[in-house]
This record gives C-alpha cells, sequence and structure tokens, in this order.
C-alpha cells in the first residue's frame, strides 16, 4: 500500500495559499548563501544546492517548489524541474518521515544488498517505491553509493549512510529511527 502524504511532523506544510507558493525565510536566506558561492551571473550553478533546501523544508518537491527555486535563480522553470528529474536525491512525490535507500548496484548486491532489500520489504511490508501505512518509512531503490567496501549499503534521507546492513543492522537501525535518533 502506498501513502501519499509526508507525516513528518517537524516539517511545516507548504503555502499554496493566496499569491502562490511560499518557502520560508530561512530557507531563502539559505538560497542566499549557496548562491554567493558562486561566481556573479553564475547564480544557476546553485540549483542542486536550493532544490534541496526546497525538499528539507517540505519534504519533497512539489511542482510549486521547483518553479519557486527557478524563479529565484532567475532561470526557466523547466531548467530546474531538468535537474530534480534527473537525480534520484530529490523526491518529486511525497515520501516517508524516513526515506531508506539501499544502494542495487552490483557490488553491493553481490555482497548482502538484495538479502538487505528483500528483508527490508518483508520487515516493512512494503516494496521500492511504496510508504509505509504510517507514512514514516518509504523504501526506495538507488545507484551507487560509493562505499563498496562497506556493501550493502543504504542511505536514510539522502543522508545518513549505512554499511554493512545485515539483518540485525537493519534490526537496529529501524528501532533507532522508531525512536526518534
Amino acid at each position: 500500500m502506498t501513502q501519499t502524504t509526508n507525516n513528518a511532523p517537524e516539517r511545516p506544510e507548504p503555502d499554496f495559499s493566496g499569491d502562490g507558493f511560499c518557502l520560508s525565510e530561512a530557507t531563502r536566506q539559505k538560497f542566499g548563501r549557496e548562491v554567493a558561492k558562486y561566481p556573479a551571473g553564475r547564480q544557476r550553478s546553485a540549483v542542486m544546492a536550493c532544490l534541496a533546501l526546497a525538499q528539507e523544508e517540505i519534504g519533497w518537491l512539489p511542482p510549486e517548489a521547483i518553479e519557486a527555486v527557478a524563479d529565484y535563480l532567475g532561470i526557466a522553470p523547466i531548467a530546474a524541474l531538468e535537474v530534480a528529474t534527473f537525480y534520484n536525491m530529490y523526491d518529486l512525490k511525497p515520501v516517508g518521515r524516513y526515506k531508506l535507500t539501499v544502494c542495487a548496484n552490483l557490488p553491493c548486491a553481490l555482497s548482502g544488498g538484495v538479502h538487505a532489500a528483500e528483508y527490508l520489504k518483508e520487515k516493512l511490508g512494503v516494496g521500492f517505491n511504496e510508504t509505509t501505512p504510517d507514512g514514516k518509512f518509504t523504501l526506495m531503490e538507488g545507484e551507487c553509493m560509493g562505499a563498496c567496501g562497506d556493501a550493502p549499503v543504504l542511505l536514510v534521507n539522502n543522508r545518513r549512510m549505512c554499511g554493512r546492513m545485515t539483518p540485525e543492522a537493519i534490526d537496529q537501525l529501524l528501532a533507532s529511527l522508531e525512536d526518534g535518533a
């Protein structure tokens, strides 16, 4: 069963009312810090960072957020959308509070990645690209994460890499996430 809502209570609800979509002032200030890293006239170079910041605030990237990033950077909305659809770290539909991305590349697959993925599917009761009914976990399949020596690996919310994911390690990870760690 796929759930299409994001139950992450620490994320504010996006404002789709009134004059249009609005990201928080704090996020827009972070955009400014990202743009400042590039030479004048090269603000489009910050598109990946700004998309990630918008996703961090909302939990995913609705079309309005992608357009807000494009507007901020002074680029065509299609240019921001191309980036958001090319990279698998951007979520174009709501995900659970914890997005677990299992590496599916050959080194991880040969080192237990297939078993880790199957164990997670069974444990969570969902398949890839699905969210648990409580909105807590979304399971995704990912590409190489550059940690073949620690295979099998998975990412939590695109930020926390976990290696050597045996069933015991997966159980410990899920328990720590259940506890809010």
